[in-house]
Formats: structure tokens, sequence, C-alpha cells
């Protein structure tokens, strides 16, 4: 019997022990991230600021041969910190913590060492958005926040003349972009910044002083411009990022469980499944739209000329910006009513023309504070039609008629973009909201479209054929950004996958061609995330069984933060 306690005892003194020294490696673990972070904030003080962190703020970055070898000194020396810790021994949010960790560092040397868009993107150097940020911001005192970018203002000309010595042989399309936002940018110092000057209780000697550096910035800013409308480039680089370093990019942006190739064989079996249904509901719809008029035998054609009909409903331009705003209210009211997730009140969200400088790539965007930052305004912004052709602007409207702008709006706002990053912002890991996956954010927004009409929000014929064609700009993004920057797709076949066969206007298709040649791989995370949610609702679900609630797991998926969803999957899949 006394054999029997003994062994029993040094079984509880084993577990114990090993309970000890696992806590003790998590402890250990969890400071050296804390320290991680401060470091992180030294070495990268815009991405700080970008976070809600504002201790940095009067520092501006020049991106110089000494700074990158200092940052890369950073990376190097944290990866090898990490390989001090068994990632076995982790709790699931330190193992969470600790990959994300691990792929933000190598993301970044493959980002300098490898890909170096620092050559080749002139669209890379532009202080108009920090200094905006800084400028719009609600976190300190005006007259603080003007003394930080006093400080911030004397680094402009050495940052644009680093950006200048950097670039080697850059591609067209950057280039215009850099010429374009930099050009639009000019507005945040030559009216917004003296306007808000001119509020503040700065002394005279300090104002005069902040015009005179505020002089200095948009020369270099101007001379910038003019030196990249000169250059002598007669073969730019190719904008295609080739399969090699795309698929490299493609595992560090993405963090799927699945490679670019099956992703791809994904999106090309997920289009097929969407142009069926469409037909379904097209050719129910035929007689109501166009009559008895013959039907024609291709059934995309038959899909597109439905589709066209029901476009004709949409805003006038001018009434664009009232019209999203007025349906954010009825979002709220339907989620409220079934009880499909939380979504606090107390967080602010403001639709907003889109700032100039932010003009050119997207149409429609978010822009969430950081975890640091969490009671500041979410800005919805919006891309505006001033300057456009009557053609340009009905193509447009076209686009984002009616339906689809339902469909918009949950993707960027509620239960969209904002709600989720919302929550991300409450995660009480701060690797997961700054390391944010791109995937599980843009999965997360594709995934409230299919959820939201699954629960009968604006249910009829003419909606789900809307969200099927929308649902195929997802699909086909992946299909385009793998085709073109890894299988030499040219124009002419992109414009046919998007208007042909995935019933986009003109100037949409226009601009995601234009978005593609300025972009890698994220056009990837919204199907392949998309993709990898649903899977894991349908493993959740079958897990749980009858104690599944749609609320339950959405609450949980998101509050694992913006980790991306293989890493969600294993924590909530995880046998109790």
């Amino acid at each position: 019997m006394r054999k029997i306690y003994l062994a029993a005892f040094s079984i509880v003194f084993f577990i114990c022990c090993s309970k000890e020294k696992a806590a003790d490696r998590n402890k250990a673990f969890e400071h050296y991230r804390k320290s991680f972070i401060e470091a992180l904030w030294i070495n990268f003080p815009d991405y700080a600021a970008a976070s809600g962190f504002h201790k940095y703020d009067n520092v501006l970055v020049v991106n110089d041969a000494t700074t990158r070898a200092k940052q890369l000194a950073f990376i190097k020396s944290n990866l090898d910190s990490l390989g001090n810790y068994d990632e076995k021994s982790l709790n699931p949010g330190n193992f969470t913590d600790y990959k994300m960790m691990g792929n933000m560092l190598k993301s970044y040397a493959f980002g300098m060492e490898e890909m170096k868009s620092w050559e080749w993107n002139p669209a890379e150097y532009n202080v108009s958005g920090p200094f905006a940020e800084i400028l719009n911001g609600s976190y300190d005192f005006l007259s603080v926040r003007l003394k930080n970018i006093s400080l911030k203002l004397d680094e402009v000309p050495a940052y644009y003349a680093a950006a200048k010595q950097n670039i080697r042989n850059p591609t067209r399309e950057h280039t215009e972009l850099a010429i374009s936002q930099n050009t639009g940018g000019l507005s945040v110092f030559e009216k917004d910044l003296p306007a808000m000057l001119e509020k503040s209780d700065l002394s005279a000697a300090e104002k005069d002083a902040m015009k005179a550096k505020t002089a200095s910035a948009v020369n270099a800013i101007k001379d910038y411009v003019s030196w990249l409308q000169k250059l002598d480039n007669p073969t730019p680089r190719d904008f295609r990022l080739g399969k090699k370093l795309y698929d490299k990019k493609f595992e560090f942006d993405i963090q799927s469980a699945y490679t670019s190739s099956q992703v791809l064989e994904k999106a090309v079996a997920h289009k097929k499944e969407l142009h069926e249904k469409m037909f379904v509901i097209a050719d129910r719809l035929w007689s109501k739209y166009l009559g008895t008029a013959p039907k024609p035998s291709d059934k995309n054609q038959l899909i597109r000329q439905v589709i066209d009909k029901i476009s004709l409903q949409h805003a006038k331009p001018e009434l664009f910006q009232q019209a999203i705003e007025k349906q954010l209210p009825e979002l709220l009211a339907f989620i409220k009513q079934k009880d499909l997730i939380y979504i606090d009140p107390s967080k602010p969200l403001e639709v907003r023309k889109e700032p100039d400088y932010m003009a050119g790539v997207a149409g429609a965007s978010i822009s969430a504070p950081g975890p640091y930052d969490k009671n500041a305004k979410t800005y919805y912004n919006v891309g505006s039609l001033s300057g456009w052709s009557a053609a340009e602007s009905e193509s447009y409207l076209r686009e984002y008629n009616d339906y689809i702008l339902q469909i918009l709006n949950i993707h960027e706002a509620i239960p969209g973009h904002y709600t989720q990053l919302v929550y991300s912002n409450q995660s009480p890991s701060l690797i997961k909201s700054i390391a944010g996956n791109g995937a599980m954010v843009e999965g997360w927004a594709v995934y409230s479209e299919l959820m939201m009409l699954e629960n009968g929000y604006a249910n009829s014929d003419e909606m789900w054929l809307m969200y099927y064609k929308w649902n195929l700009r997802s699909t086909c993004n992946t299909i385009l950004d793998i085709g073109v920057h890894t299988k030499n797709l040219s124009k002419d076949d992109a414009m046919d996958l998007l208007i042909n066969e995935a019933f986009q206007q003109q100037a949409e298709a226009e601009g995601k061609w234009r978005r593609v040649c300025l972009t890698q791989v994220q056009l990837c995370s919204y199907f392949t995330g998309f993709t990898e949610i649903c899977e894991l609702r349908e493993a959740y679900k079958k897990q749980q069984g009858e104690k599944f609630r749609l609320k339950d797991f959405h609450s949980k998926l998101l509050s694992y933060g913006s980790a991306p969803v293989k890493y969600i999957r294993e924590l909530m899949l995880e046998k109790q």
C-alpha cells in the first residue's frame, strides 16, 4: 500500500512540476513579447502610430542604407530570440503569437532583402498619410500633436532625398501612382496643416517656425514629383511579381492552410458553382425584366442581360455618400433583431470622403484605430465621383447599384470590417491586433455578406443574384491576381474574365486591372479567408451539434483578434 501511495505522490508531483515549468516558460515568453513590441515601435514608428501608439510620432524614418541595416539587425536578432522558445511548451494564445511574430519578422526580411519594392515602387514614399493621421487624431491636445509634427517635418527633405537615391528602374504604374498620390497629398501641408495651426494656442514664434518647415516639406514633395515626371526610365520594371516571389509573399501575407495553387483551384471551382446558381435565378427573373424578348442560348449572356437591367437602379452621383450613410442604421437594426452578433454602440463610425492621399487604389475602405486608441473613430472612406464624366459615373454607379451598395456596406462596415476590427482591438493579445492577418480581416467581411443573406436580410431574387455577382468578385480577384502575377495573364484576358465571367461594369474592371498592377497577393485574401471561415463554421457546427449557436460562433471566432484562420481553427476545434 505504501508503494502505491508513493507512486501516486510521484505522479502528482511530476504533474505539478510540469505545470509550474510550463507556467514559467509562458511567463518568460510573455515578458519577451512585451519587450519585442516596445522595440518594434522604436524601429517602425509609423507602424506604431497606425496602431494607436503615439510615443514616437515626432520621428520620420528616412529609408536609407543605415536605417535598413538597423531594421534588419532588429529582425534577425528577434528571430534568434524566438528560437529560444519551444513552441510546443506554450499555451494556445502564446503559441499563436509566437507563430505570428515569426511570420511578421520573416515577412519584413523578405520584403527588404528579396522583394525590394523600396527600389521599384516610388509610391512607397509619401509622407502625407502619417502627417494627416496625427493632424486628425484626437488622442492628445492639438498643441502636443503639432509639436510632434514640427519635429517630424525636419526630416521630410532627407526622406525624399533617400527615396531618389533608392529608386532604380521603377515600374511605370507605381511611378504614376506616386506622382498622383504625392500631388494629392500636398493639400495636407498647404491647406489642412495651416488651418489647424491657426486654431492652435502655439506661440507666434512656434507658428512661424512651423510655417517655414511646412514650406520646406512642400518643396521637397514637389521636387520629388518633378523628379519622377522627368525620370529617364526607357525599360521600366514589369509590375508582375513572378511566381517565385509571389508564392513567398502569398505564404507570408495570407498565412493560409492552403498554397496559392490550391486556392486558385478552389476559386475556379467556386466560380463555376456561382455561375450555375446565378443562371437559375436570372432565368426566373427574365420575364420580369426583359418581358418576351428571346433568351440567349449562352447562359452567361442571359445572366449578364438580367444583371444589366437590375443595375439601372442606383443612387445619383451627388447622393452616393448619403445613400451609404442612410443604410448603416438599417443594417444595425437587422443584426439586433436577429441577434447575430454584439456590436458595441460606444465605438464611433463616420462616413467621409476618401482623402486625396489615399485615392487611386480602392473605391471604398475602412480606416480603423489601433489597439492603443480603441475609442477613436473608425472612418468609412468613400471615393468621390467629382470630376468624372457622365459615362464613367454611370458605369461606376451601375456596379454599385441599390442592391450591391447594401452588400458593400455589410462588407466595409456592419458587420464587416468595422465590427471585426473593433473586436480585434479588444483582444488581450496585442500581437493579434498589430500583426493582424489580412485573410482573416477580409475573409470575415466576405463571410458576413453571406451570413446576413442566409439570415434573411433583404431577401429577394434580385438581392441573391447581386450577392452572387459580388461574391464572384472576390473569387475572380484570386483568379486574376494569381493569373497576372504568376501566369502572365494579359490585360485583354483579364478584362474578359472580369466583364464576361464576373459580369462587372467596364469602369469596375478597369479599376481592378489598375489595382492588380499596383498590388500583389492582397486580392487573394478575400476568397481565401472566406473559404477558411466557412469551412471552420461547418466543422465547429458539427462538433457542437445541438449546442451550436451562430452568435456564439461569431463571438468566439472574433475573440481571437485578427489571427490567421488556420490558427483560430486549431484553437476553436481543440478538444476540451
